[in-house]
């Protein structure tokens, strides 16, 4: 009933493929258009464990947040994760940093109940993050919250700030420290992101802002609900589901 373009073309509508970085690879990224999409299966991550459950459940598609080829490829070994999925006819279309810039950031602000106000940034046209305002949520009842919503086992933060107020709080899925200058100079008190720099504790503690590193993969889980709703509801007569090993690789002790 479907093909792979149809899916395609409708992430295109959600988040136009031409506004992804240069370093990125969104997109197609094994498979072909005329493909069947029949049923669908998603994951933040094509792992190897995601392309072995699509091929062996009979899936025909893989949507992904991150690309599952990053970078080129010049040997092809049957048994890897690229390998698995041609070998059991499964494609994958991967929406990144296109995705980012268009609904990611929206969605983790709706999943933490923030109203964003205006993006952190616009580079090449494209918003990055969101700045939210608040009535004056503390520190570590922030911290908590994103526990709480996001399902990540830890959060770090400053433990200075542990009952300071926050009311203007900036917001970036993934890994957002380089926007730390722009998140400062548009007078924040706080910025929830991932992958936080000990360097970029510091700065931000040297000049009074509260980060919160809730985790790369935890401020981007949220991708798998969020196409999962949108999917069902363009194609109804499409299977989808989150794939049962879609989840995060790293064990915390």
């Amino acid at each position: 009933m479907y093909t792979v373009k149809d899916i395609y073309d409708f992430v295109e509508e959600l988040a136009p493929f031409c506004l992804q970085e240069g370093y990125d690879n969104s997109g197609l990224c094994v498979g072909n258009m005329s493909m069947p999409a029949d049923r669908i299966l998603l994951s933040l991550d094509c792992t190897i464990d995601v392309a072995r459950e699509a091929a062996a459940e009979g899936f025909q598609l893989v949507v992904t947040h991150h690309p599952v080829i990053f970078r080129g490829i010049k040997q092809l070994d049957p048994e890897s994760v690229a390998g698995t999925l041609v070998r059991g006819g499964v494609g994958v279309l991967s929406a990144h940093t296109n995705l980012d810039s268009t609904v990611m950031n929206k969605v983790l602000c709706d999943t933490l109940g923030l109203i964003p106000r205006e993006p952190i940034a616009v580079e090449h046209g494209a918003e990055m993050g969101c700045i939210c305002g608040h009535g004056g949520i503390t520190a570590a009842e922030l911290a908590k919250l994103c526990k709480d919503k996001l399902g990540c086992p830890v959060v770090r933060y400053d433990k200075a700030s542990k009952d300071k107020p926050l009311k203007r709080i900036a917001v970036c899925s993934g890994s957002g420290g380089s926007f730390l200058g722009e998140v400062l100079a548009k007078g924040c008190d706080g910025f929830i992101t991932g992958d936080v720099k000990h360097d970029i504790f510091i700065d931000a503690y040297n000049a009074g802002l509260t980060v919160f590193d809730a985790g790369h993969y935890y401020t981007e889980n949220i991708f798998c609900k969020y196409m999962e709703n949108a999917l069902k509801e363009k194609f109804p007569g499409a299977e989808v589901r989150i794939a049962k090993a879609s989840g995060d690789v790293v064990e915390w002790a």
